[in-house]
């Protein structure tokens, strides 16, 4: 469960040049992203929600990754007039999705091309948070995206549905995970390396110690500073590595 108030977070280093919502529609249904903008951007980053929506927390992420000198766009793949308010709306606004597999690799690819559209970049990587990063990996194995360098996750999810897999042609994989999580847990994250690693997938998992799920969650209860600050920093060397000249 996601906070709605937040702590200053101690890793923003600058402003956004520019900051704004962004309204946009597919198929008819309406749409609010966030687009965050950096002088002079040595690439582009899509950012994938969790299953409460785009909120105030994706969007601190993106003023940070802007700050940090990338352009950054906060997809969101629900909608307008999804409902997040309960866990069972949560539960039902994810699971629509997961049934609907086209359907969110089409919002996921929406989204991609609008923050390419907005950027001078013509790198991008994309990430997520928790069902964000289980969306994140969706986008992973589909790979449809050239200008795509990386994809990495958050305490996401980690599960192939039936019947899709890694084919070793796509993107690195950045895998940041809490060694306590009870939800998605080290299990998880050992088939999921087993199924990289059989296919040729360049990876890299580093797992916290101690660390639950949702452990980036700025002024939440499960909120781990330390490991908060360690994943970053691995996603910082990630963004400097893949977005590189």
């Amino acid at each position: 469960m996601r906070m709605t108030s937040f702590l200053l977070a101690p890793l923003v280093l600058a402003s956004p040049a520019l900051a704004e919502d962004v309204a946009y529609t597919v198929d008819g249904d309406a749409f609010t992203g966030y687009w965050a903008k950096a002088d002079d951007p040595a690439g582009v980053v899509l950012i994938v929600h969790d299953w409460d929506g785009l909120t105030d927390y994706e969007r601190q992420r993106a003023d940070m990754l802007a700050g940090m000198g990338y352009d950054a766009f906060a997809v969101d793949i629900f909608g307008d007039d999804t409902p997040t308010e309960t866990v069972d709306h949560r539960r039902a606004a994810m699971g629509a999705l997961f049934e609907d597999r086209e359907r969110m690799r089409m919002l996921l690819r929406t989204g991609a091309d609008m923050a390419l559209s907005r950027s001078d970049a013509e790198r991008m990587i994309v990430m997520g948070y928790c069902f964000g990063g289980a969306a994140t990996l969706e986008m992973a194995r589909d790979d449809g995206l050239d200008a795509v360098r990386g994809y990495a996750t958050f305490h996401g999810g980690l599960s192939t549905p039936e019947g899709q897999g890694y084919d070793g042609d796509g993107a690195p994989l950045l895998i940041l995970h809490g060694g306590a999580d009870s939800s998605i847990t080290l299990d998880d994250v050992a088939t999921l390396g087993t199924e990289l690693e059989a296919a040729g997938t360049p990876y890299r998992i580093e797992i916290y110690s101690g660390a639950p799920h949702a452990f980036t969650v700025f002024d939440g209860d499960r909120y781990d500073e330390r490991a908060d600050t360690a994943s970053w920093s691995a996603f910082t060397a990630f963004l400097e590595d893949r977005l590189a000249d």
